[in-house]
């Protein structure tokens, strides 16, 4: 698991950038992976929730792409507010961990702990849909860590990577829409003002910085540093 894998070749990085920048931005495929991005959310309000010791209930994932997580603590105060924040900031600073464990050449470890993790939602999954999702991605990252060989390994973590990183930042921007029409009274953002009398725009201002961050620094590290003279 610790074999550094060598770098592929500088068009395969920006390559891999220009696919997942066209699937995020296509309204078709973008729906079609939406998916992804929902159970990253998903997840990291999961593991807030868990770190702030707040009771985990379940996670629920739709076929419209949508999700909710259910927690059971006290209605206010710092873990509510951590546990709340996480979701839309989650798929950018994965994909900025993803980044770094490709850059390094750790491909490997990136996939058994992407299964980990998705084993461990498993477990909190309270509906079919949910459960099939995570299923299919999960054998899809097996099958990628057992039986691809290391350079289609490669390819594939760049591009999730970039994946990541870019589709972290359409549903914040999505969001922003819905806000402008009122038609997300209920988003993590509105319930963060609720919570802490902060306006809700502030919040998506800040979700969209970190992601916006989240994307130079991923970027930076996905980069390649020597290219062709």
């Amino acid at each position: 698991m610790t074999t550094v894998q060598p770098d592929p070749p500088w068009w395969i990085t920006v390559l891999a950038g220009l696919v997942a920048l066209l699937v995020v931005l296509h309204p078709t495929s973008w729906y079609m992976s939406r998916g992804l991005i929902t159970v990253a959310h998903e997840g990291g309000h999961a593991l807030a929730a868990l770190l702030t010791r707040r009771k985990l209930e379940g996670i629920r994932l739709h076929s419209d792409t949508s999700g909710v997580t259910l927690t059971r603590g006290r209605p206010t105060g710092p873990g509510m507010i951590f546990t709340a924040a996480a979701g839309y900031v989650a798929p950018s600073l994965l994909g900025v961990g993803a980044a770094w464990l490709t850059a390094a050449g750790y491909v490997t470890i990136l996939l058994w702990t992407t299964l980990l993790l998705l084993a461990g939602m498993l477990l909190m999954i309270r509906n079919v849909f949910g459960v099939v999702a995570l299923l299919a991605i999960g054998g899809a990252v097996f099958a990628l860590s057992w039986f691809a060989p290391p350079d289609v390994q490669g390819v594939a973590a760049q591009t999730a990577a970039w994946f990541l990183l870019v589709g972290g930042v359409r549903p914040i921007l999505e969001l922003r829409a819905k806000r402008r029409h009122g038609r997300a009274r209920d988003s993590d953002a509105d319930q963060l003002a609720r919570l802490t009398r902060v306006p809700g725009g502030v919040f998506v201002f800040l979700f969209l910085l970190t992601s916006l961050a989240a994307l130079v620094t991923g970027g930076y590290l996905l980069a390649p540093i020597t290219l062709p003279h």
